[in-house]
């Protein structure tokens, strides 16, 4: 056999055999490029799935706890206070002694939570305004209750008109 012609046999297989290793190491580069890719774009996915998740967490903790405060707000609102004024003389030998008499009672909705608590000022002057008498010794002050600034918008005084009674 020639050793030409064994040549011009293998050649075209080595030739073959080289353009499919060149043609596997191109794919195999283009295939780890795409996976790269595809990865890159799954990560992306996933942290914008996270960041969702915990904005979506975060938004619903924030609506229960608006719920729950305007829900405790509207039922703090349900609470009133009644109060009455009159006036007592207590006439004795001695003295005669004129006293303003403030009745208060605490209310939800239209249900009394207390009985009439009852509060005795002395009315050392008659020009003094009995309304100034009684500010700020209610048993159901809303700062006694609660804190001051909330308390103004969560209790809610109904005053009742005076009445003299000798």
């Amino acid at each position: 056999m020639n050793f030409d012609a064994v040549i011009w046999v293998l050649l075209p297989v080595f030739v073959a055999a080289g353009s499919a290793l060149l043609s596997f190491f191109i794919m195999q580069a283009r295939m780890e490029v795409a996976l790269a890719k595809e990865r890159e774009n799954l990560a992306e996915a996933n942290a914008l799935l996270n960041s969702n998740k915990v904005t979506l967490e975060e938004r619903v903790r924030a609506a229960e706890e608006s719920t729950r405060r305007k829900a405790l707000d509207e039922f703090m609102q349900e609470f009133r206070v009644e109060e009455r004024h009159y006036f007592r003389e207590n006439k004795t030998a001695t003295a005669q002694t004129k006293s303003m008499i403030l009745q208060e009672r605490l209310y939800f909705r239209n249900l009394p939570l207390s009985n009439w608590i009852e509060h005795e000022m002395v009315v050392e002057d008659s020009s003094d305004d009995s309304r100034q008498i009684a500010q700020g010794r209610s048993v159901f002050n809303p700062g006694a209750l609660v804190e001051p600034s909330a308390g103004a918008r969560l209790l809610q005084r109904t005053p009742s008109p005076i009445t003299a009674i000798s």
